[in-house]
């Protein structure tokens, strides 16, 4: 690796560029972990989750419903606050479940920037 990156400076630079893009996210969600409730932290996931299945911003995103487990896992909670956070973001109409996850994107995001 270390030969292909002093010989290939366009490797060597997409490598660094994708080190320090990895790097900014883990520094990201450490942050987000210590200052941030779990309800932020849901919030966030799924606008991940939703800006992943798309290349344009839109208003309402279907996505695949990912279990309580692994949205618990990546938020760094349990299933059950998940369950009742996504109860909570339901009633208050930021996702809805019709034949898949639909996911409001602007609506939560002004809940992150809240």
């Amino acid at each position: 690796m270390r030969r292909a990156l002093l010989k290939q400076p366009e490797l060597s630079e997409k490598f660094i560029v994708s080190l320090l893009l990895r790097n900014i996210a883990l520094q990201q969600g450490i942050c987000d972990q210590l200052f941030n409730h779990s309800e932020k932290r849901l919030a966030r996931v799924l606008l991940k989750l939703a800006r992943l299945s798309t290349h344009t911003r839109v208003t309402d995103t279907k996505v695949e419903v990912p279990s309580h487990k692994t949205l618990a896992k990546m938020v760094g909670t349990t299933s059950v606050q998940i369950a009742y956070l996504m109860r909570k973001f339901r009633k208050l109409g930021l996702i809805d479940y019709n034949g898949g996850l639909t996911i409001k994107t602007g609506l939560l995001t002004n809940l992150v920037l809240d």
